[in-house]
C-alpha cells in the first residue's frame, strides 16, 4: 500500500506541476489527440535536431493521469532519438498492459522513472488510454517530424 500511494503522489506532482507544459517554436509537427471517453485532450509539438528530440511542448487539458503522463513523458523523451524515445513508449505500453503485475513495474522502473507510477493505472482499463493519450501523440508527431525533414529524417 505504501508503494500505491508513492505512486499517487508521483501522478499528483506532475499534474500539479507539469515539466515542459507550454506550446514552444520551433518545432517540425504538431498533432492533437484528444480521448472522446472521457474528453482527455493534448496538442503536441515535436522539434528535432536530426533523430534526435531537441524538445517536445504541448497544452492539454483533462484528468491527473492524462496531464501526468504528458509530463512524465517529456522527461524521458527529450535529448533521446526518436527510435529511443519511441522504444520506450513501447515500455510503457508494456506497463499499461501488465494489469498492475508489480513484476513487470519492477522490470521497467530504471527505464521509466517516474512514468513507472502509472502501474496501477494498467489495472483500470477505461484509464488506460488516458496514460497512453500522450505517448500515441508523440509517436504521430515523431513520424510527421521525420517525414517533414528535408532528407527524411537522416541526419
Amino acid at each position: 500500500m505504501q508503494l500505491q500511494s508513492m505512486y499517487q503522489d508521483i501522478i499528483l506532482d506532475h499534474y500539479r506541476n507539469p515539466h515542459g507544459r507550454g506550446l514552444r517554436d520551433p518545432y517540425e509537427a504538431e498533432v492533437h489527440h484528444v480521448n472522446p471517453t472521457c474528453g482527455d485532450e493534448v496538442t503536441l509539438r515535436v522539434h528535432l535536431d536530426g533523430e534526435t528530440i531537441a524538445d517536445v511542448s504541448y497544452e492539454g487539458m483533462g484528468c491527473s493521469i492524462s496531464q501526468a503522463s504528458v509530463s512524465a513523458m517529456y522527461d524521458l523523451v527529450v535529448g533521446r532519438s526518436v527510435t529511443d524515445a519511441l522504444a520506450t513508449g513501447e515500455s510503457f505500453m508494456t506497463l499499461m498492459q501488465s494489469k498492475g503485475d508489480t513484476a513487470v513495474a519492477e522490470e521497467l522502473e530504471d527505464e521509466l522513472e517516474d512514468a513507472v507510477a502509472f502501474a496501477g493505472v494498467s489495472k483500470y482499463p477505461a484509464r488506460i488510454k488516458c496514460a497512453l493519450m500522450s505517448w500515441m501523440a508523440l509517436k504521430d508527431a515523431s513520424a510527421r517530424a521525420l517525414a517533414a525533414t528535408p532528407t527524411g529524417g537522416q541526419a
